[in-house]
């Protein structure tokens, strides 16, 4: 059985996978409070 080695794993595509989630992330969360100022002002 390999020796494992800390810090030695090749982690480019989970970091560019996490990447994709957070910015999915913060461009919903800015579209969700917009369509919600958007109720806010017009739909009365």
């Amino acid at each position: 059985m390999a020796d494992h080695k800390h810090g030695e794993m090749d982690i480019r595509d989970q970091e560019k996978t996490f990447e994709g989630f957070m910015n999915f992330t913060q461009w919903s969360i800015i579209a969700i409070l917009l369509f919600l100022i958007f109720l806010a002002v017009f739909a009365t």
